[in-house]
């Protein structure tokens, strides 16, 4: 890192600048590249930067990113081409400033995982922008945009008056407010789109009384009208809850800590791995009132009980579960949201003053089952999630209830090497014979998808990725439990359902985790939240007609901070399950994750030569594929499975 003199070296710089081909790198990548430690890496820039041989910016929700200080011109000057009418953004090779500032009131819709990245901005984006007030957002847009465009901005000014014409106020004596810009406002759209179930009485020309029960249904109504609502009322701040937290965060934590904080609601968008959980419950610490956290399964509450004794200066006797087998109020209380929200149960959670609800996956909540537990509202609402897209486009409901996306590029956490980035390949399996072609071909619905998706073939195939990787602990995902059972009994291995009762689950997963299991069949119940750090080989056998968040979260259970993790997903040749496959993981490969194809053309070809591999990447908006993946959960918040469905 030195010169002969012992004086940082700012050839070293370079020779990884060349070798990266880009004069803006992360402290990961030089690290990378000039093949040292880390912590040596930070002194050595640390250095040069006092030496003003290079520059750094820390960028709010990103790592720091470095670049020669002599090349401070080019390093602001990507290739961009701006689409103001479609309001699309297209930059070629983005720095992570670059992509920092975009992701503050744009989505990244597409990427080659290299050079080109696809923005696009709509009205929730403007809507959901982190800024206090107009001129801040537009100075985001003029910083990172190359020149000004009037049309584009006067849209934007549009979209975020519109965004501050109705605000939720607590009256004076108690009750809730809702309070319109205008008169006309009031009357034209909000007495016009809401009943008397929502609004009691009117107030003034502009204000009106509101149901207290009704505020969640109020806020959701008007946000499909096209306005959202400002919630500025004196929620509950729940009694005091002193506890501390034994573990270090990371910077980008912070950042999700800090915005949370100023916003005081928010969903938490990060690939699986990135440590959500934990930036949780630094959440928890630093509202410091007590907290209601929901979760879809029996899994999920245990595991976020471990985590809280362990992490957390909290004891048993301040942590309590709420489900199906255990309903115990605590000052922190887990619940599933399907125990939550019955009506017997409700009132045990609407009658106590909680400072903060967490609401994990909540990509859950838009569902008619989840719903209700949105109108806990309180003073802090936390959202979690890997994946809030949802089949329906119901996530700006989401957004709504809880509050507005708080996250940080994934490619930033691959780049730094706090989430390891999975390869992914789609292997296209022949089927057997044709018997089972014929069979497929002379049915159709749901019968149709499930002959394709349990093609025998895929038994085979499994067995030969194993065998390609014998080291690897591997997850084999189903969705039908006649395959689950078949693939068991065939690679002689566990087969986890919703038929499982919960204590044999959590004996398997542990099993799993420490190591004495190296292969587990799984349905459903292991796509969301279980913690399963190990898995580095996930194999989707089945379960293509699904959605996109499901994708995400099977890859994501390889996504951890170590390794170069794989995932494999068999699609059969000459079924719609193709045509799924590349839906299905369009979305990963827009998140900057490799997606490569492989035809199987021959049951005995053993070769795996990453030269046959093309890009599975593509753009565009995913439709809904047929036979979307439903859920697992029974009546009363417990996962179990529908008819012969896993």
């Amino acid at each position: 890192m030195t010169d002969d003199q012992g004086e940082p070296s700012l050839e070293r710089f370079h020779e990884a600048v060349e070798a990266a081909g880009n004069p803006v790198l992360t402290t990961g990548e030089i690290a990378r590249h000039v093949d040292e430690p880390r912590e040596e890496i930070e002194t050595w820039l640390a250095a040069l930067e006092r030496e003003r041989s290079v520059v750094s910016r820390d960028v709010s929700q990103d790592p720091t990113v470095w670049y020669p200080a002599e090349w401070t011109d080019y390093a602001d000057r990507e290739r961009f081409v701006v689409f103001p009418d479609r309001r699309q953004i297209v930059v070629d090779r983005p720095a992570q400033f670059t992509r920092a500032q975009l992701s503050q009131f744009a989505r990244l819709v597409d990427t080659n995982g290299e050079q080109g990245y696809v923005y696009e901005i709509d009205d929730s984006d403007v809507w959901q922008a982190p800024y206090e007030d107009l001129d801040g957002l537009l100075g985001t847009v003029r910083d990172v945009l190359p020149q000004r465009y009037p049309a584009l901005e006067e849209w934007i000014g549009d979209q975020w008056k519109r965004a501050h014409q109705f605000t939720l106020k607590t009256h004076e004596d108690g009750y809730v407010v809702l309070e319109a810009a205008t008169e006309n406002l009031m009357g034209n759209v909000a007495r016009q789109k809401l009943d008397d179930d929502h609004l009691r009485a009117p107030i003034s020309d502009t204000e009106s009384w509101v149901a207290e029960e009704a505020t969640a249904e109020v806020k959701r109504i008007l946000y499909e009208a096209g306005y959202p609502v400002q919630d500025e009322r004196d929620l509950d701040s729940g009694e005091p809850l002193d506890l501390d937290m034994n573990l270090e965060l990371r910077q980008y934590q912070h950042d999700w800590v800090e915005r949370f904080m100023e916003t005081k609601s928010g969903v938490l968008v990060g690939p699986p791995g990135s440590g959500k959980t934990v930036a949780a419950m630094g959440i928890v610490e630093r509202v410091g009132g007590e907290t209601l956290i929901l979760v879809p399964s029996r899994e999920l509450v245990r595991q976020w009980r471990d985590e809280l004794l362990a992490h957390t200066t909290l004891d048993e006797s301040q942590v309590g579960e709420y489900h199906g087998g255990t309903k115990d109020v605590r000052p922190v209380t887990i619940a599933t949201y399907q125990t939550a929200g019955m009506d017997r149960h409700r009132h045990l959670f609407d009658s106590r003053e909680w400072g903060l609800i967490v609401y994990d996956e909540v990509q859950h909540v838009p569902s008619d089952v989840y719903r209700r537990s949105a109108n806990l509202q309180t003073r802090h609402r936390l959202g979690l999630s890997a994946s809030p897209v949802r089949e329906d486009d119901l996530q700006e409901e989401i957004f709504t209830l809880i509050g507005p996306p708080i996250g940080t590029d994934w490619d930033a956490l691959f780049d730094e090497g706090f989430v390891a980035e999975p390869t992914v390949e789609i292997r296209y399996v022949p089927w057997t014979d044709d018997d089972h072609r014929n069979e497929y071909v002379g049915s159709e619905g749901h019968e149709r998808r499930q002959i394709a998706a349990s093609n025998p073939a895929k038994v085979e195939e499994t067995r030969r990725i194993l065998r390609e990787h014998p080291e690897q602990k591997a997850l084999i995902f189903v969705d039908y439990l006649d395959q689950g059972r078949e693939l068991a009994a065939a690679l002689d291995a566990p087969f986890i359902s919703g038929d499982t009762p919960h204590h044999e689950r959590a004996r398997k997963f542990e099993q799993f985790r420490d190591g004495s299991l190296d292969t587990l069949v799984v349905s459903r119940v292991g796509d969301e939240g279980i913690d399963l750090p190990d898995a580095s080989l996930a194999i989707v056998a089945s379960g293509l007609g699904g959605s996109r968040r499901q994708g995400t979260q099977r890859a994501g259970r390889t996504m951890r901070p170590a390794g170069r993790a794989l995932m494999y997903v068999l699609a059969t040749q000459g079924a719609r399950e193709e045509e799924f496959a590349r839906r299905q993981m369009r979305y990963l490969a827009g998140k900057g994750v490799q997606v490569r194809e492989r035809t199987v053309e021959d049951p005995d070809d053993e070769s795996d030569d990453p030269a046959d591999d093309e890009s599975a990447g593509g753009s565009g908006s995913d439709g809904e594929a047929d036979g979307a993946s439903g859920s697992d959960e029974g009546a009363d918040g417990e996962d179990e499975d529908g008819a012969g469905v896993a």
